[in-house]
């Protein structure tokens, strides 16, 4: 195999226009989850994305014994222990029976002290529907104002909506949505992982994928979704395959195009996620609910890599700040 493409801080770099956009956006977010408890009719200020969480619980990634040497440096123990957030993509909290195909696998990897090594929130879907950060941009915008000013602002969201359409037409977007499609009734464990945008791994740049191990798809079908998963939980232990790609060229392996799959760059299987039978934290706790996972607390030698995953690190900063504001206000708490 070739050399892998080094990381470059260029690779993150936003235009002045951009940076525009994402102080307005940032202004958005911040209104959004102000308003979050009244739009989701709970008691206390949510996450301005997978707000709704399903289960939490305590994992542990065993790393294999016959890894590459290059990557030995970044596993180098046998085990490190996890806690995993099993959450639903939609801004707004709704106690309804059947939610929307688009789940969240939040993983947050801790040493044997306990301290934070990285967060990887990962999700069901491999690819992202949008290249152009100003598009994205205007669109996530007009998305807050949205949920926040209902239909006054419905045309600005359509208008945004009509001008991503042309990033949805690769045949990499068009086989995963029919896929994701034909597979929308099926159980949330059963579904593959995926970082979609790139990490840094040192000086490396990676994708992950993780790979539940035999799991039944029709799992609590009559079931709402967060009971099936606790009711498993509960009952079975969980295993799945943790596997990444390496960057080696812009060309087959793009950093900022997230609509297209990564070429010629073979999956590695570092490890297994396993999750033992009851294993689940106390979900009516709310340190439950208040659990971080901003890719951008990890070490510097994990962190996002890219232009749309430096947005991320805006949105969750202005999030997660005004949550904590909200949030001690109600309850007297951070969060």
């Amino acid at each position: 195999m070739p050399n892998p493409l080094k990381y470059n801080k260029k690779f993150d770099e936003l235009n002045e226009e951009e940076k525009k956009l994402l102080a307005i956006n940032k202004k958005t977010i911040a209104d959004f989850v102000e308003q979050s408890s009244s739009i989701s009719d709970v008691n206390y200020a949510t996450r301005n994305a997978h707000a709704k969480t399903y289960a939490a619980a305590k994992g542990t990634l065993w790393i294999e014994p016959d890894i590459p040497e290059s990557l030995q440096p970044f596993f180098d123990k046998d085990k490190f222990d996890l806690i995993i957030r099993f959450s639903n993509a939609q801004l707004k909290i709704q106690n309804s029976k059947k939610d929307i195909p688009a789940y969240g696998f939040a993983v947050q990897i801790r040493d044997e002290k306990g301290l934070l090594l990285a967060n990887y929130p990962l999700v069901n879907f491999p690819l992202f529907p949008v290249n152009s950060v100003s598009t994205f941009l205007k669109l996530f915008t007009a998305v807050n104002k949205f949920y926040i000013k209902k239909w006054s602002s419905l045309f600005p969201l359509l208008f945004q909506v009509i001008k991503m359409i042309p990033s949805l037409l690769t045949g990499d977007m068009i086989r995963h949505t029919i896929r994701l499609f034909r597979k929308r009734n099926d159980f949330i464990l059963s579904f593959d992982y995926y970082s979609i945008g790139a990490y840094r791994l040192g000086d490396q740049m990676i994708k992950i994928k993780l790979c539940p191990q035999s799991v039944d798809k029709n799992t609590g079908r009559k079931q709402k979704m967060k009971d099936s998963l606790q009711n498993y939980l509960q009952a079975q232990d969980f295993t799945a395959d943790v596997l990444i790609q390496i960057c080696y060229n812009l060309k087959d392996q793009p950093i900022n195009k997230l609509n297209v799959e990564w070429k010629n760059a073979p999956f590695i299987k570092i490890g297994e996620v396993r999750i033992n039978k009851d294993s689940l934290l106390d979900s009516r706790d709310c340190t439950t609910e208040l659990l971080s996972f901003n890719p951008f607390e990890s070490k510097i030698f994990f962190q996002p890599v890219g232009k749309i995953q430096k947005l991320r690190d805006e949105a969750y900063r202005v999030s997660v700040q005004t949550r904590r504001k909200i949030n001690k206000l109600l309850h007297g708490k951070n969060s």
